[in-house]
């Protein structure tokens, strides 16, 4: 269990870099708080099932191939491609904006695809992969607003103080019935995103679709016309997934 915990480590820290970046095995001694020897050991296990590859040259290590085989037979698994992939394509040729889908992992979403506008001049890009707690950004509290009480309260819980939580619930209250959040960015100013839920056939929330776009070049009429898309593309989506909407 501690050589699996070490080498999730490892891969922690090379995933933790937004460009396919390879390090030493010094710096990655380092970031990973152990000796060179016994890093050694786990990248020469690691790289015998390809998920550490060394560079000829450099000698630096990077990511292996392992992690895209095994993300493309997740994605395939999921049908993605073949119900989800072609919503979001639709959504992002009728805004005019990048559009995102985030899928619940417990405490956290994580951003598992991103369909970028090649129109758009000015592009808002979220990493692939990133992982973000659930009671902050408008695809999260989405999701977090159409869960189950019980989901709900164990999430509040655990990341949100408690003389926040009468706002905080009064806020999921009003995300469920308006069917969508509309939000300023937490981290990044003059950015906003509108974002509704993904449900399948058992009601159970799977995911959030939601578009990025600058604020300031953001009229009314235009405000409602991606808010009228994002939650027709979940709804859409979600009646591909089972989901009957009454």
């Amino acid at each position: 269990m501690q050589s699996l915990d070490r080498a999730m480590g490892i891969i922690k820290v090379l995933t933790s870099y937004k460009e396919n970046r390879f390090l030493s095995i010094t710096e990655l001694a380092k970031e990973c708080n152990l000796p060179v020897s016994s890093i050694h050991r786990l990248l020469q296990a690691m790289m015998k099932h390809e998920m550490i590859q060394q560079d000829p040259e450099s000698k630096l290590y990077g990511l292996g191939n392992a992690w895209l085989e095994y993300g493309l037979k997740v994605y395939d698994s999921m049908d993605y491609v073949s119900i989800i992939r072609p919503e979001l394509e639709k959504l992002m040729h009728a805004v005019g904006e990048s559009v995102y889908l985030s899928k619940p992992l417990g405490m956290e979403a994580l951003l598992i695809e991103r369909i970028d506008c090649e129109q758009n001049t000015i592009r808002i890009h979220d990493q692939l992969g990133l992982r973000t707690p659930m009671n902050i950004g408008a695809a999260n509290l989405t999701m977090l607003a159409f869960m189950t009480e019980a989901q709900r309260d164990q999430i509040m819980d655990k990341l949100v103080p408690k003389e926040d939580r009468i706002d905080f619930f009064e806020l999921l209250k009003k995300i469920k019935s308006d069917g969508y959040l509309v939000r300023e960015d937490e981290h990044t100013e003059g950015i906003s995103t509108v974002a509704a839920p993904i449900l399948n056939r058992l009601g159970e929330v799977v995911g959030a679709v939601s578009v990025k776009f600058i604020s300031f070049q953001m009229t009314d009429v235009k405000m409602e016309f991606v808010i009228n898309h994002v939650v027709n593309a979940g709804r859409n989506i979600s009646k591909k997934m089972g989901y009957y909407y009454r």
